[in-house]
This record gives C-alpha cells, sequence and structure tokens, in this order.
C-alpha cells in the first residue's frame, strides 16, 4: 500500500515521504495512530505539488545563498576586543560577536551563531580565517581581524 507520512517515522522515513508499506503495517499502525495518509489519486496530486513548491523554494534559496557567498567571500570582518597588558584578550571572540559584526558591517541579517566555523579558539589580536555556512553546501570563508579597543 503507498502512503504518504504526515511525521517522521523511526527507520522508515521523514514527514512528506511517499512511501510502499505492507498493507498491515499500513492499516495497524500507520493510519490508526495518524502516522501517514493513504495515497489516493487526489492525495497523491497535492503531495507532487507540494513537492514541485518545495523544489522551487530549495532552489531559490541556494540561489540567493551562492549570491551572498559572492558578496562576502573573501572580505574580511573587524572586530575590536580589550585586551591586557601583555596583549591577550580578556575573553574570547565568539561566533555571537561575529554573527554581530557580519550583521553590522556586511549586512547579513539573522544570521545564526552556529554557522560560523572558527579553527582555533581567538584569545589574541591578530587576523583569523574562519566560514560562515550559507547553506547546504555552500560556505564563503573569510577573514576575521581583532584589534584591541
Amino acid at each position: 500500500m503507498k502512503v504518504i507520512l504526515k511525521s517522521d517515522v523511526n527507520k522508515l522515513g521523514k514527514a512528506g515521504a511517499l512511501l510502499d508499506v505492507s498493507d498491515g503495517y499500513a492499516r495497524n499502525f500507520l493510519l490508526p495512530k495518524n502516522l501517514a495518509l493513504k495515497a489516493t489519486p487526489a492525495k497523491l496530486n497535492e503531495w507532487k505539488n507540494e513537492q514541485a513548491r518545495l523544489k522551487a523554494k530549495d532552489a531559490k534559496d541556494h540561489a540567493e545563498a551562492l549570491e551572498i557567498q559572492k558578496k562576502i567571500q573573501g572580505k574580511s570582518v573587524s572586530i575590536a576586543g580589550k585586551a591586557g597588558d601583555n596583549g591577550k584578550l580578556f575573553g574570547s571572540i565568539t561566533p555571537a560577536q561575529i554573527a554581530e559584526a557580519l550583521e553590522a558591517q556586511h549586512g547579513l541579517k539573522d544570521f545564526d551563531k552556529r554557522n560560523i566555523k572558527l579553527d582555533e579558539v581567538i584569545k589574541q589580536p591578530g587576523n583569523f580565517k574562519f566560514s560562515v555556512k550559507l547553506y547546504p553546501n555552500v560556505q564563503a570563508d573569510m577573514t576575521l581581524v581583532v584589534t584591541v579597543a
């Protein structure tokens, strides 16, 4: 029996997947627990339309990520930190601070700090390389310039 999953089912598939499962599994588990819908011709048509919409949205998001990558690839971000007499910073520069600086200096709005990957902990002034994940398989490599305020 063909079913369309309404929610994620462990070891079977993710929500929105069209699957062919045994009749008993569908009748006794998936349908009573409201985890799936029977794939009628009308439901299949709705599913195809939804898949086409999701594919178009994914292509649009990927294109936007590539545009942002072209805009910021190789650019630098400057952050000023407070340092002691020995030149070491008080604390370290965090991905959240870099995300704020990206928004202020390059106009990247609603940027998630978890998408910033640092090679090392930054506790001193200097230039450091980091990467920004914009979309799956799309990332921009940038330079962080840390100065003493």
